[in-house]
């Protein structure tokens, strides 16, 4: 008899536009090989995640900066098709603050954590996020909100150059603006520079303390706290491979015991009385021996399949056994155990760890999406050096740089993942971004870096 009630389906939803989310197809996998029927509401036009097997149904998303009531719609009409109330996901920050505000209307037709409507949004909320951390006595780099542009470029000198700046609130930045959720703000100009865009970000530009990045010092924790108030599944791991190196997503990830870490994470969720799934970022100052709280996701994270226990529980298992009052299975954590993004740690993807590992595109199990990502993911890089090659040639004095770009266009696709990371030329102005990515999500794009 299996552990779920299969009669349940989940609903995943996702409105940013990310073909190369691998964990969408994450959840797919792990609720599709326990028996639910997987739908999911998301642009997966050109995302392997419409060629996997554990998919029941594909369902158009509403469109970016949707209101509330265009969601609301798109979710009663899928739900219009289901018997019983299904278990909702979702799997990026607009769609968790949107499921949280939601939850009474979308009540009759889908299950959700017991929360308070604004909470999702307060902790994904940036600055609201630092408040937050100061109240209940979580580390949290320095953070500052100006009001003008002479108080970014002061708080920026006061914290000292280079600083981190983020919007507020990423998930409303405009998709063809330009802007990024964080930057590397490196001078006063480029802080005030960066001002001037809060009209159209639509949120707050927060500046913040830089913490130095460096080997073992970047750390995540999974997690999900049930009904009653208990974290479940999930645990501590450790990047140790990111993409763009240094400051990026979790290209390769491990499950590592840390008891500072869950220590945080528990006393954050307990004292906020935050219930669901969560994605936490926290990196050690090296100067203090302090974890920091960078992000607070209240979603999976793309890389919760790292955390699968024994008993095969990961978040995700955790959310829909617990919304349809079923018992969680008491497994063993497995640390040591890894986790790969191969298209973009390609090197590391061949081997094998003493414990264990998982693959995010290819399973033995469910194939196609895996051989479907490198043919899209060649594509993608292929069409982005075209671009770079395309901007290098208008620039004077620029043809070694060109040359450089083709001759890297030429090399195979596995030793190319590391080119959207190339630094633009010395002369480029404005604010110094962190490289290039494929219109990644906000858990996928870099953190207090």
């Amino acid at each position: 008899m299996s552990l779920f009630d299969t009669r349940v389906p989940a609903v995943l939803l996702r409105i940013d536009r990310n073909p190369f989310h691998h964990g969408t197809l994450g959840a797919v996998r792990s609720l599709g090989r326990a028996g639910v029927d997987v739908h999911v509401v998301a642009d997966c036009a050109g995302s392997p995640v419409r060629h996997s097997r554990f998919v029941r149904q594909l369902h158009p998303p509403p469109p970016p900066g949707a209101s509330p009531d265009a969601i609301a719609a798109v979710l009663r009409r899928v739900a219009a098709r289901f018997t019983c109330p299904a278990v909702l996901i979702p799997m990026d920050d607009a769609s968790a603050v949107a499921a949280a505000r939601l939850r009474a209307e979308l009540a009759p037709s889908y299950l959700l954590p017991p929360q308070p409507p604004t909470l999702a949004e307060q902790v994904a909320d940036k600055a609201e996020l630092a408040e937050m951390c100061a109240r209940v006595g979580v580390p949290h780099p320095e953070t500052l909100v100006p009001e003008s542009t002479e108080q970014a470029a002061a708080m920026a000198w006061r914290l000292g150059l280079p600083v981190i700046a983020k919007w507020s609130r990423p998930w409303l930045l405009p998709p063809d603006s330009g802007l990024r959720s964080t930057v590397v703000v490196r001078s006063t100009q480029e802080a005030r520079e960066l001002y001037l865009r809060t009209e159209e970000a639509g949120s707050r530009l927060l500046l913040q303390e830089f913490l130095p990045p460096g080997p073992e010092r970047d750390w995540f924790f999974h997690g999900y706290v049930d009904r009653s108030g208990a974290v479940r599944a999930g645990g501590p791991g450790v990047k140790e491979q990111s993409w763009p190196r240094g400051a990026g997503l979790t290209a390769v990830g491990r499950w590592r015991p840390n008891p500072q870490v869950q220590g945080l994470a528990e006393r954050l969720t307990r004292e906020l009385g935050y219930r669901g799934v969560l994605d936490l970022d926290f990196r050690l100052c090296g100067a203090t021996g302090a974890y920091h709280l960078l992000d607070f996701n209240p979603r999976p994270g793309a890389q919760f399949r790292l955390f699968t226990d024994t008993a095969g529980l990961d978040v995700v298992r955790a959310l829909h056994l617990d919304l349809t009052h079923r018992p969680l299975p008491a497994g063993m954590p497995l640390p040591g155990r890894a986790f790969v993004v191969e298209n973009y740690a390609p090197l590391t993807a061949p081997r094998r760890g003493a414990g264990g590992r998982e693959l995010a595109w290819h399973a033995g199990d469910d194939r196609v999406p895996g051989w479907a990502m490198w043919a899209l993911w060649g594509r993608h890089v292929s069409r982005r050096l075209l671009e770079r090659v395309r901007r290098v040639c208008t620039r004077p004095g620029r043809r070694s740089r060109a040359a450089q770009v083709i001759r890297q266009a030429a090399a195979p696709a596995a030793s190319r993942t590391d080119l959207a990371a190339l630094p633009e030329p010395a002369e480029v102005s404005g604010p110094t971004e962190l490289p290039d990515l494929p219109d990644l999500p906000d858990d996928q794009k870099a953190s207090s870096c």
